[in-house]
């Protein structure tokens, strides 16, 4: 696997897909290493060269402690994107990997194709936050309960899989330390005032029973950006791009098509 190596940080990346297809840079959720794209990044290879990397803190990446942001994290990603070869990219980012985006989007507008946001919200007083249950269901003090709980906020009663065989469900070689800075990060993203200066052509998608972020940060998201389209997936939650995969990535597929 690639690494990108700096002062503070050594980044492993991965390539994946067509050689010759534009870039696709997938940005994962919250306490998540580049595995949570394991299931879904095969739906856009045979066009597009997919890119993903371990945030500072998850899976093979290192990093020394440091105040992490989201806009610092979308910094790391546009030098993962150029050391990657290539000047601009299709960015498709989910929950904190949507936050990530929206950065990404506002601060080089230059690499940015096109953007797809997925169960993501703009954050600070304008989100709106999951609420008081969900909240103490996933602080609860037994691990088992607290995954339990976390398995089924992403996934329906219908989804077949297990809580053993996802990938999206937290990195579990993250450092205690670690995990609490990644839910830092999430909670202090707030970039309201800037998504309108957003101009790349922009697909906001989310499910309409998603608990742990609310459907109508979608809408505000879609809203506030430019021209952006909204599309909600009826009866999905968090997850939706893996237990709804082959309808979200049918989506997003023909979003990225449109610009070509």
């Amino acid at each position: 696997m690639p690494e990108l190596d700096f002062a503070d940080a050594r980044l492993h990346y991965r390539l994946g897909g067509n050689p010759d297809g534009p870039a696709l840079l997938l940005l994962q959720g919250q306490a998540n290493s580049q595995r949570w794209w394991d299931g879904v990044r095969t739906d856009f290879e045979d066009v597009y060269r997919t890119i993903t990397f371990d945030y500072r803190g998850t899976g093979s990446s290192t990093a020394a402690d440091a105040d992490w942001t989201t806009r610092s994290f979308a910094a790391d990603a546009a030098a993962v994107v150029q050391a990657a070869g290539f000047s601009r990219a299709h960015v498709y980012g989910t929950s904190m990997g949507g936050r990530i985006a929206q950065w990404l989007a506002i601060d080089r507008p230059e690499l940015v194709d096109r953007l797809v946001l997925g169960c993501t919200t703009p954050g600070g007083e304008h989100a709106v936050e999951r609420d008081q249950q969900v909240r103490r269901s996933l602080l609860n003090p037994d691990s088992a309960e607290r995954r339990r709980a976390l398995f089924e906020l992403m996934y329906t009663d219908a989804w077949t899989g297990s809580p053993e065989e996802s990938t999206v469900l937290g990195d579990p070689t993250m450092t205690a330390a670690a995990t609490r800075r990644h839910l830092r990060v999430s909670a202090r993203h707030d970039a309201w005032d800037r998504l309108p200066e957003i101009a790349a052509p922009t697909l906001v998608l989310h499910g309409d029973e998603d608990l742990l972020a609310p459907v109508v940060n979608a809408e505000l998201l879609a809203q506030r950006i430019p021209d952006a389209t909204l599309h909600v997936l009826p009866g999905a939650r968090h997850a939706y791009f893996d237990e709804f995969r082959v309808a979200a990535s049918g989506l997003v597929r023909d979003f990225l098509a449109a610009g070509s």
